[in-house]
């Protein structure tokens, strides 16, 4: 399980757009989970080297939930960043296409599950930023 894992998702929108949709607390609470039955209720970005991030990610009714919580270890602002959480590493670039913007996760997996299912809940929420993106 030492390789990354990648994920991605081409958006109709201007990087501008899709970099504060992707950083901004307001518009993280409005996609940031993977299925409808769950929601992300609150999130707080503080986006600079050193600066941290946390989103509460829980399912509907309360059955259960979680804080994620990240680090950022390197930031070139509207392009890309990286951050740090649990010992492992994001990286998130934003790659401009004219009126399309190409984003592009890798994250080291972790141990506990399938390389499979890490990826498909990775994409899961990239898709649900995709689809938020676009109907706004």
């Amino acid at each position: 399980m030492d390789s990354k894992i990648t994920v991605t998702a081409t958006i109709d929108a201007d990087a501008k757009k899709v970099w504060d949709y992707y950083t901004n607390p307001t518009h993280i609470m409005n996609w940031n989970f993977a299925d409808p039955s769950w929601h992300c209720p609150t999130a707080q970005n503080e986006m600079k080297v050193g600066g941290t991030y946390n989103a509460r990610m829980e399912a509907k009714d309360g059955s259960f939930g979680f804080d994620f919580e990240a680090v950022y270890t390197n930031i070139l602002e509207g392009k890309e960043f990286t951050y740090e959480f649990g010992g492992r590493n994001a990286n998130v670039k934003f790659d401009s296409l004219g009126d399309q913007t190409k984003i592009i996760v890798t994250f080291d997996p972790e141990k506990e599950n399938p390389i499979e299912i890490q990826k498909g809940g990775w994409q899961a929420i990239l898709d649900n930023f995709k689809k938020y993106v676009e109907s706004t």
